[in-house]
Protein backbone atom coordinates (compact mmCIF):
# COMPACT_ATOMS: atom_id res chain seq x y z
CA UNK A 1 0.00 0.00 0.00
CA UNK A 2 0.81 3.78 -0.78
CA UNK A 3 2.73 5.35 1.91
CA UNK A 4 1.17 8.92 1.25
CA UNK A 5 2.99 10.22 4.50
CA UNK A 6 6.30 9.74 2.92
CA UNK A 7 5.26 11.70 -0.63
CA UNK A 8 5.85 15.06 1.67
CA UNK A 9 8.54 13.81 3.54
CA UNK A 10 12.22 14.83 1.19
CA UNK A 11 14.27 13.01 3.65
CA UNK A 12 12.04 10.11 3.86
CA UNK A 13 12.18 9.97 -0.31
CA UNK A 14 15.94 10.39 -0.32
CA UNK A 15 16.39 7.36 2.16
CA UNK A 16 14.20 5.21 0.17
CA UNK A 17 15.64 6.08 -2.83
CA UNK A 18 18.60 3.29 -3.22
CA UNK A 19 18.93 3.30 -6.83
CA UNK A 20 18.90 7.62 -7.23
CA UNK A 21 15.80 7.28 -9.25
CA UNK A 22 14.89 10.48 -8.18
CA UNK A 23 18.81 12.10 -8.58
CA UNK A 24 18.15 11.27 -11.88
CA UNK A 25 14.75 12.32 -13.01
CA UNK A 26 15.63 15.63 -11.76
CA UNK A 27 18.79 15.94 -13.08
CA UNK A 28 17.54 14.88 -16.46
CA UNK A 29 17.67 18.21 -17.83
CA UNK A 30 21.76 18.66 -16.70
CA UNK A 31 21.70 14.79 -18.41
CA UNK A 32 20.93 16.15 -21.94
CA UNK A 33 23.50 19.13 -21.77
CA UNK A 34 26.17 16.63 -21.24
CA UNK A 35 24.87 14.26 -24.18
CA UNK A 36 24.74 16.78 -26.14
CA UNK A 37 28.04 17.90 -25.69
CA UNK A 38 29.83 14.61 -25.85
CA UNK A 39 27.48 14.29 -29.32
CA UNK A 40 29.38 17.84 -30.61
CA UNK A 41 32.49 16.32 -29.35
CA UNK A 42 32.59 13.01 -30.94
CA UNK A 43 31.71 15.33 -34.03
CA UNK A 44 28.40 14.72 -34.92
CA UNK A 45 27.78 18.56 -35.42
CA UNK A 46 30.55 18.58 -38.51
CA UNK A 47 28.82 15.08 -40.46
CA UNK A 48 27.59 16.00 -44.02
CA UNK A 49 25.76 13.02 -44.97
CA UNK A 50 25.01 12.03 -48.02
CA UNK A 51 21.73 11.78 -48.04
CA UNK A 52 18.70 10.53 -45.72
CA UNK A 53 19.43 6.57 -45.09
CA UNK A 54 16.87 4.27 -46.54
CA UNK A 55 15.87 2.74 -43.11
CA UNK A 56 17.54 3.57 -39.70
CA UNK A 57 17.76 -0.33 -37.23
CA UNK A 58 18.36 0.15 -33.59
CA UNK A 59 19.74 -2.17 -31.33
CA UNK A 60 20.06 -2.51 -27.37
CA UNK A 61 18.95 -4.31 -24.37
CA UNK A 62 16.56 -3.87 -22.44
CA UNK A 63 13.52 -0.98 -22.05
CA UNK A 64 15.98 1.68 -23.22
CA UNK A 65 16.60 0.78 -26.62
CA UNK A 66 13.13 0.22 -27.05
CA UNK A 67 11.86 2.92 -25.38
CA UNK A 68 15.05 5.16 -27.65
CA UNK A 69 13.59 3.28 -31.14
CA UNK A 70 9.90 4.32 -30.11
CA UNK A 71 10.96 8.10 -29.56
CA UNK A 72 13.06 8.04 -32.54
CA UNK A 73 10.77 6.36 -34.97
CA UNK A 74 7.42 8.49 -33.97
CA UNK A 75 9.65 11.61 -34.35
CA UNK A 76 10.86 10.74 -38.06
CA UNK A 77 7.78 9.93 -39.10
CA UNK A 78 7.17 7.88 -42.80
CA UNK A 79 10.54 9.83 -43.87
CA UNK A 80 12.81 6.68 -43.56
CA UNK A 81 11.71 3.51 -41.56
CA UNK A 82 12.75 3.34 -37.72
CA UNK A 83 13.22 -0.32 -36.56
CA UNK A 84 14.62 -1.84 -33.20
CA UNK A 85 16.35 -5.22 -33.65
CA UNK A 86 15.19 -6.87 -30.82
CA UNK A 87 17.51 -9.35 -29.34
CA UNK A 88 17.84 -13.22 -28.98
CA UNK A 89 19.03 -15.28 -26.35
CA UNK A 90 18.48 -17.71 -23.25
CA UNK A 91 18.38 -14.51 -20.80
CA UNK A 92 18.64 -10.98 -20.67
CA UNK A 93 21.84 -10.99 -19.33
CA UNK A 94 24.58 -8.96 -21.74
CA UNK A 95 26.21 -12.17 -21.96
CA UNK A 96 23.37 -14.50 -23.36
CA UNK A 97 21.81 -11.71 -26.22
CA UNK A 98 22.33 -11.74 -29.70
CA UNK A 99 21.33 -9.50 -32.57
CA UNK A 100 21.21 -10.38 -36.06
CA UNK A 101 20.97 -7.57 -39.10
CA UNK A 102 18.17 -8.48 -41.26
CA UNK A 103 19.31 -9.87 -45.01
CA UNK A 104 17.68 -6.66 -47.36
CA UNK A 105 20.25 -4.39 -44.99
CA UNK A 106 23.30 -3.13 -47.23
CA UNK A 107 25.66 0.29 -47.42
CA UNK A 108 22.83 2.57 -47.54
CA UNK A 109 21.17 1.52 -43.80
CA UNK A 110 22.33 3.17 -40.70
CA UNK A 111 22.83 1.22 -37.49
CA UNK A 112 22.08 3.24 -33.96
CA UNK A 113 23.18 1.11 -30.73
CA UNK A 114 21.95 2.31 -27.53
CA UNK A 115 23.32 0.51 -24.46
CA UNK A 116 24.02 1.56 -20.74
CA UNK A 117 25.78 -1.06 -20.40
CA UNK A 118 28.54 -1.89 -23.87
CA UNK A 119 30.24 -5.22 -22.56
CA UNK A 120 27.59 -7.08 -24.44
CA UNK A 121 29.35 -9.51 -26.89
CA UNK A 122 26.40 -9.84 -29.10
CA UNK A 123 26.52 -6.17 -29.72
CA UNK A 124 30.45 -6.26 -30.70
CA UNK A 125 29.72 -9.12 -32.70
CA UNK A 126 27.01 -7.23 -34.83
CA UNK A 127 29.06 -4.27 -35.15
CA UNK A 128 31.08 -6.55 -37.03
CA UNK A 129 28.25 -7.73 -39.10
CA UNK A 130 27.68 -4.29 -40.16
CA UNK A 131 30.61 -3.29 -41.19
CA UNK A 132 31.12 -6.67 -43.51
CA UNK A 133 27.48 -5.39 -45.06
CA UNK A 134 28.93 -1.85 -45.15
CA UNK A 135 26.64 -0.18 -43.03
CA UNK A 136 27.27 2.69 -41.47
CA UNK A 137 27.27 2.52 -37.40
CA UNK A 138 26.61 5.02 -34.69
CA UNK A 139 26.69 3.81 -30.84
CA UNK A 140 26.36 5.46 -27.69
CA UNK A 141 27.78 3.76 -24.62
CA UNK A 142 29.97 3.91 -21.65
CA UNK A 143 33.91 4.95 -22.40
CA UNK A 144 36.38 2.31 -22.25
CA UNK A 145 33.96 -0.83 -22.86
CA UNK A 146 34.03 -3.56 -25.27
CA UNK A 147 31.76 -1.76 -27.61
CA UNK A 148 32.98 1.34 -27.97
CA UNK A 149 36.91 -0.20 -28.96
CA UNK A 150 34.53 -2.59 -31.62
CA UNK A 151 32.51 0.51 -32.63
CA UNK A 152 35.92 2.09 -33.11
CA UNK A 153 38.27 -0.92 -34.95
CA UNK A 154 35.19 -1.19 -37.28
CA UNK A 155 35.23 2.80 -38.56
CA UNK A 156 32.16 3.61 -37.33
CA UNK A 157 31.24 6.45 -34.72
CA UNK A 158 31.08 6.69 -31.07
CA UNK A 159 29.80 8.56 -28.34
CA UNK A 160 30.56 8.21 -24.81
CA UNK A 161 27.02 7.81 -22.81
CA UNK A 162 26.73 10.83 -20.38
CA UNK A 163 26.62 8.98 -17.03
CA UNK A 164 26.66 10.45 -13.72
CA UNK A 165 28.78 8.72 -10.41
CA UNK A 166 25.61 7.75 -8.95
CA UNK A 167 24.77 5.55 -11.75
CA UNK A 168 27.42 3.09 -11.03
CA UNK A 169 26.52 2.61 -6.92
CA UNK A 170 23.83 -0.05 -7.96
CA UNK A 171 22.32 -1.94 -11.46
CA UNK A 172 21.05 0.77 -13.40
CA UNK A 173 17.57 0.27 -14.26
CA UNK A 174 16.31 0.65 -18.23
CA UNK A 175 12.90 2.60 -17.39
CA UNK A 176 15.38 5.33 -15.00
CA UNK A 177 15.28 9.09 -16.61
CA UNK A 178 19.25 8.99 -16.85
CA UNK A 179 19.78 6.16 -18.72
CA UNK A 180 17.44 7.53 -21.77
CA UNK A 181 17.77 11.39 -22.06
CA UNK A 182 21.95 9.75 -21.95
CA UNK A 183 20.87 7.29 -25.21
CA UNK A 184 18.83 9.58 -26.88
CA UNK A 185 20.15 13.05 -27.03
CA UNK A 186 23.36 12.05 -29.01
CA UNK A 187 20.58 10.10 -31.60
CA UNK A 188 18.36 13.16 -31.69
CA UNK A 189 21.66 15.40 -32.44
CA UNK A 190 22.38 12.60 -35.15
CA UNK A 191 19.39 12.10 -37.15
CA UNK A 192 19.37 16.01 -37.58
CA UNK A 193 22.21 16.09 -39.21
CA UNK A 194 20.71 13.65 -41.59
CA UNK A 195 17.49 15.27 -42.10
CA UNK A 196 15.20 12.34 -40.34
CA UNK A 197 14.14 14.93 -37.79
CA UNK A 198 14.47 18.32 -36.59
CA UNK A 199 16.31 18.32 -33.50
CA UNK A 200 19.09 20.82 -34.14
CA UNK A 201 21.42 22.17 -30.79
CA UNK A 202 19.09 25.28 -29.69
CA UNK A 203 15.60 22.46 -29.95
CA UNK A 204 18.09 20.23 -27.34
CA UNK A 205 18.25 23.22 -24.97
CA UNK A 206 14.98 23.83 -24.95
CA UNK A 207 14.55 20.09 -24.10
CA UNK A 208 16.96 20.72 -21.37
CA UNK A 209 14.99 24.12 -20.23
CA UNK A 210 11.70 22.10 -20.05
CA UNK A 211 13.06 19.00 -18.04
CA UNK A 212 14.43 21.70 -15.72
CA UNK A 213 11.56 23.19 -14.86
CA UNK A 214 9.38 19.85 -14.77
CA UNK A 215 11.77 19.43 -11.72
CA UNK A 216 11.08 22.46 -10.07
CA UNK A 217 7.39 22.12 -9.53
CA UNK A 218 7.41 18.12 -9.56
CA UNK A 219 10.56 17.68 -6.97
CA UNK A 220 10.59 15.80 -3.93
CA UNK A 221 10.49 19.37 -1.63
CA UNK A 222 6.98 20.18 -3.61
CA UNK A 223 3.99 19.29 -1.73
CA UNK A 224 1.57 17.12 -3.25
CA UNK A 225 -1.32 19.12 -3.24
CA UNK A 226 0.85 21.43 -5.88
CA UNK A 227 2.64 18.68 -7.56
CA UNK A 228 0.88 16.93 -10.71
CA UNK A 229 3.47 14.27 -10.35
CA UNK A 230 3.00 13.21 -6.46
CA UNK A 231 -0.90 13.59 -7.11
CA UNK A 232 -0.69 11.05 -9.99
CA UNK A 233 1.19 8.85 -7.76
CA UNK A 234 -1.35 8.71 -5.53
CA UNK A 235 -3.98 8.34 -7.45
CA UNK A 236 -2.54 5.15 -8.93
CA UNK A 237 -2.19 3.65 -5.96
CA UNK A 238 -4.24 0.45 -5.63
CA UNK A 239 -5.61 1.03 -9.14
CA UNK A 240 -4.80 -0.33 -12.62
CA UNK A 241 -3.88 2.60 -14.86
CA UNK A 242 -5.27 2.67 -17.99
CA UNK A 243 -3.32 5.15 -19.83
CA UNK A 244 -5.09 6.60 -22.65
CA UNK A 245 -2.82 9.12 -24.94
CA UNK A 246 -3.85 11.50 -27.85
CA UNK A 247 -1.49 13.27 -30.23
CA UNK A 248 1.13 11.68 -32.21
CA UNK A 249 4.06 13.02 -28.98
CA UNK A 250 2.13 11.51 -26.40
CA UNK A 251 2.01 8.16 -27.72
CA UNK A 252 5.64 6.71 -26.70
CA UNK A 253 4.98 8.93 -23.43
CA UNK A 254 2.45 7.01 -22.32
CA UNK A 255 4.23 3.94 -23.75
CA UNK A 256 7.36 4.67 -21.26
CA UNK A 257 4.82 5.66 -18.59
CA UNK A 258 3.42 1.74 -18.80
CA UNK A 259 6.85 0.31 -18.81
CA UNK A 260 8.26 2.18 -16.02
CA UNK A 261 5.56 1.19 -13.90
CA UNK A 262 5.98 -2.07 -14.27
CA UNK A 263 10.05 -1.89 -14.47
CA UNK A 264 10.09 0.38 -11.44
CA UNK A 265 7.16 -0.48 -9.06
CA UNK A 266 5.56 -3.07 -10.43
CA UNK A 267 2.38 -1.52 -11.23
CA UNK A 268 1.02 -3.45 -14.30
CA UNK A 269 -0.94 -1.06 -16.65
CA UNK A 270 -2.09 -1.30 -20.13
CA UNK A 271 -1.56 1.89 -22.74
CA UNK A 272 -3.44 2.19 -25.81
CA UNK A 273 -3.82 5.60 -28.18
CA UNK A 274 -7.31 7.48 -28.50
CA UNK A 275 -9.84 7.09 -30.24
CA UNK A 276 -8.96 3.12 -31.03
CA UNK A 277 -8.44 2.99 -27.56
CA UNK A 278 -12.42 3.70 -26.39
CA UNK A 279 -13.18 0.13 -28.47
CA UNK A 280 -10.10 -1.84 -27.11
CA UNK A 281 -10.58 -0.95 -23.38
CA UNK A 282 -14.44 -0.63 -23.48
CA UNK A 283 -15.00 -4.15 -22.54
CA UNK A 284 -12.37 -3.69 -19.52
CA UNK A 285 -14.10 -0.82 -17.71
CA UNK A 286 -16.95 -2.91 -17.84
CA UNK A 287 -16.21 -5.71 -16.59
CA UNK A 288 -14.86 -6.69 -12.61
CA UNK A 289 -12.40 -3.53 -12.30
CA UNK A 290 -14.76 -0.86 -12.82
CA UNK A 291 -15.33 1.05 -9.35
CA UNK A 292 -19.09 0.02 -9.42
CA UNK A 293 -17.99 -3.71 -9.77
CA UNK A 294 -17.39 -4.14 -6.08
CA UNK A 295 -20.71 -3.40 -4.16
CA UNK A 296 -19.23 -4.20 -0.69
CA UNK A 297 -16.41 -2.27 -1.03
CA UNK A 298 -18.03 0.52 1.12
CA UNK A 299 -17.86 -2.38 4.02
CA UNK A 300 -14.29 -2.93 3.54
CA UNK A 301 -12.42 -2.63 6.59
CA UNK A 302 -9.97 -0.21 5.50
CA UNK A 303 -7.61 -0.93 8.18
CA UNK A 304 -7.29 -4.93 7.82
CA UNK A 305 -8.39 -5.41 4.49
CA UNK A 306 -6.46 -4.38 1.05
CA UNK A 307 -8.73 -2.09 -1.63
CA UNK A 308 -10.29 -3.81 -4.46
CA UNK A 309 -7.91 -3.19 -7.80
CA UNK A 310 -9.95 -0.89 -10.27
CA UNK A 311 -9.45 1.06 -13.09
CA UNK A 312 -8.25 4.38 -13.30
CA UNK A 313 -7.84 6.53 -16.93
CA UNK A 314 -4.79 8.26 -17.74
CA UNK A 315 -5.57 10.82 -20.22
CA UNK A 316 -2.06 11.49 -21.93
CA UNK A 317 -2.95 14.43 -24.53
CA UNK A 318 -0.22 16.05 -26.76
CA UNK A 319 -1.98 18.66 -29.64
CA UNK A 320 -4.33 16.32 -31.70
CA UNK A 321 -4.26 16.67 -35.37
CA UNK A 322 -6.21 18.81 -37.11
CA UNK A 323 -8.04 19.85 -33.38
CA UNK A 324 -10.18 17.07 -33.30
CA UNK A 325 -9.97 15.38 -29.97
CA UNK A 326 -11.74 12.21 -28.74
CA UNK A 327 -10.99 13.36 -25.31
CA UNK A 328 -14.99 13.98 -24.05
CA UNK A 329 -15.67 11.03 -25.55
CA UNK A 330 -12.85 9.62 -23.33
CA UNK A 331 -14.30 10.82 -20.15
CA UNK A 332 -17.67 10.29 -20.72
CA UNK A 333 -16.90 6.83 -21.34
CA UNK A 334 -15.21 6.45 -17.97
CA UNK A 335 -17.75 8.18 -15.93
CA UNK A 336 -20.27 6.16 -17.84
CA UNK A 337 -18.82 3.00 -15.90
CA UNK A 338 -17.29 4.86 -12.20
CA UNK A 339 -13.81 4.82 -13.53
CA UNK A 340 -11.60 8.13 -12.07
CA UNK A 341 -9.63 10.13 -14.74
CA UNK A 342 -6.54 11.77 -14.47
CA UNK A 343 -5.00 14.38 -17.07
CA UNK A 344 -1.95 15.57 -18.46
CA UNK A 345 -1.28 18.15 -21.27
CA UNK A 346 2.13 19.90 -21.74
CA UNK A 347 2.62 23.79 -21.59
CA UNK A 348 2.67 24.97 -25.06
CA UNK A 349 5.80 24.70 -26.99
CA UNK A 350 8.30 22.68 -29.69
CA UNK A 351 7.25 18.77 -30.90
CA UNK A 352 10.62 17.82 -28.26
CA UNK A 353 9.74 20.20 -25.31
CA UNK A 354 6.33 18.88 -25.27
CA UNK A 355 7.08 15.34 -25.47
CA UNK A 356 9.75 16.00 -23.06
CA UNK A 357 7.48 17.78 -20.71
CA UNK A 358 4.73 14.29 -20.40
CA UNK A 359 8.04 11.80 -20.19
CA UNK A 360 9.45 13.58 -17.52
CA UNK A 361 6.24 13.96 -15.08
CA UNK A 362 5.37 10.34 -15.75
CA UNK A 363 8.90 9.54 -15.09
CA UNK A 364 8.18 11.40 -11.50
CA UNK A 365 4.91 9.81 -11.60
CA UNK A 366 6.45 6.07 -11.72
CA UNK A 367 9.69 7.25 -9.56
CA UNK A 368 7.11 8.43 -6.28
CA UNK A 369 4.88 5.61 -6.85
CA UNK A 370 8.01 2.91 -6.21
CA UNK A 371 8.87 4.88 -3.50
CA UNK A 372 6.19 5.33 -1.19
CA UNK A 373 5.07 1.84 -2.06
CA UNK A 374 8.32 0.16 -1.32
CA UNK A 375 8.58 -2.32 1.32
CA UNK A 376 10.51 -1.40 4.51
Amino acid sequence: MLDESLLDSPEGLAEADHRALLRGTAEAGARVRTAARHAAEAGVGDLKPDGRPRAVLIAGPGAAATQTADLLGTLAGAGSPVTRLAPTGVAPAAGALRWELPGWTGSVDLLLIATPDGTEPGLSLLTEQAYRRGLTVVAVAPVGTPLAESVSGSRGLFVPMATAPYDHDEPLAASAPGVLWALLTPLLALLDRTGLLTAPPDALEKVADRLDAVAERCGPAVATYSNAAKTLAAELADALPVVWTEGVSAGPAGRRFAAALAELSGTPAVVAELPEALAAHSALLAGPLAARADPDDFFRDRVEEAPALHARVVLLRDRPLGGLTAAPAARELALTHDTPVSELEPEEGGELETLAELIAVTDFAAVYLALASAPR
